[in-house]
């Protein structure tokens, strides 16, 4: 479920996932082979030479060193891909709650139920890629996936998306499989998400209807970006926001105003307690950011807004981002589950890896890089 500019091999190369990924996975379990564009010029096949086995043990895992690895180890020109057949039966809903931590909680007994959700997150935007085959194909079971919005962020996307939300902390579900299984699917859920104190189910079947709810989530960022008076949001379809599908499609102009995704990953029976904490905080530190994620799999983001030109404001962004990727980290959990380390949570991946780890990051770099030609400063 990627981003509308993002490429294959872009999302290979940053290791994202999206509102998918609890179900099929993420890029890294997903890519079979890479050919990658080393930086002394020399082609390498990560597993060989038109090989795309479902399985191996055969040396190093080396595509797995280079999903992930942020265009500091060589250029990703190709990727050969596992494929995932269409459900025969989807149904996604939209669930409110009284608070943040009744919506994670539900998540967190959707999943230890073994109702098997297949989409609970959002989508991102990598950057490169060229070629992609994808001759490899896997079958599934039925599935199904949980995506949060806290209060803030379901007023700011229904009203962003003219769909009329109500102002509080929601899930949006979604289940893939048989016919006969996903009714079973559906009875399960409803009692869970009742027995949470949710309410305002009501499953969509047709194609239509379930592209509009989740065109609602994909628009959140650009439904964030308009909180702030400072920042200027240009509809594609008209003035007003309006297309003929009914769905919003926008671009964002930011003014004064900019936006900052944080990005963290913890167990997910740890999640509840580090989402409210983390709600705390926020409202603590009198930040405007709404709260999203695919929480079916521990990860969640904090889309802070804030004015660029002041620069206590940003401070407090920053300090508020380091406590958010160490109180991921103190719960067992990753300073970053799906945007990467890039310049910004360097130190931050020495606190999670250790000086040790870090030493031999550095080392297969050298080995790789000598010449440091390759995204110089990123990641390390």
């Amino acid at each position: 479920d990627p981003g509308a500019d993002a490429s294959l091999c872009g999302m290979a190369a940053t290791g994202a996932s999206g509102t998918n990924a609890v179900r099929y996975g993420t890029m890294r379990p997903n890519v079979l082979n890479l050919r990658v564009v080393l930086p002394d010029g020399r082609l390498l096949h990560t597993a060989g030479p038109g090989r795309q086995p479902r399985k191996r043990a055969a040396g190093y895992d080396l595509t797995s060193l280079f999903v992930g690895s942020e265009g500091t180890l060589g250029f990703l020109t190709q990727a050969t891909l596992r494929l995932h057949p269409l459900p025969e039966a989807t149904a996604a809903t939209i669930a409110s709650f009284p608070s943040v931590g009744a919506a994670v909680a539900c998540t967190v007994q959707v999943l230890q139920a073994a109702v098997p959700v297949a989409r609970i997150g959002e989508c991102l935007r990598p950057e490169v890629g060229l070629e992609v085959q994808v001759p490899a194909m896997e079958l599934s079971a039925a599935s199904s996936h949980p995506e949060f919005l806290d209060e803030v962020m379901a007023d700011a996307c229904g009203r962003f998306s003219r769909m009329g939300l109500p102002a509080a902390a929601t899930l949006l579900l979604e289940l893939h499989g048989s016919r006969h299984s996903l009714a079973e699917q559906q009875q399960q859920t409803e009692e869970i998400v009742r027995h949470n104190g949710g309410s305002g189910l009501a499953w969509a079947e047709g194609l239509e209807e379930r592209e509009q709810l989740w065109s609602m989530r994909h628009n959140a960022w650009y439904a964030a970006l308009a909180l702030r008076p400072g920042c200027q949001v240009r509809h594609k379809h008209g003035d007003d926001g309006s297309s003929t599908q009914g769905v919003v499609s926008a671009t964002a102009l930011p003014f004064l105003a900019q936006g900052y995704s944080t990005d963290v990953c913890v167990p997910i029976s740890r999640l509840p307690d580090v989402v409210v904490e983390t709600k705390q905080d926020l409202q603590a530190s009198g930040l405007t950011g709404p709260m999203v994620g695919h929480v079916g799999d521990g990860n969640f983001h904090c889309l802070l807004i804030f004015n660029s030109q002041d620069p206590e404001e940003a401070q407090r962004v920053h300090t508020f981002t380091q406590r958010l990727g160490r109180r991921a980290l103190a719960a067992g959990g990753t300073c970053t589950g799906e945007h990467g380390v890039g310049l910004g949570k360097r130190a931050l991946l020495q606190e999670e890896l250790g000086q040790e780890g870090l030493d031999t990051l550095r080392s297969i770099k050298a080995a790789l890089d000598p010449h440091n030609l390759m995204n110089p400063g990123k990641v390390l």
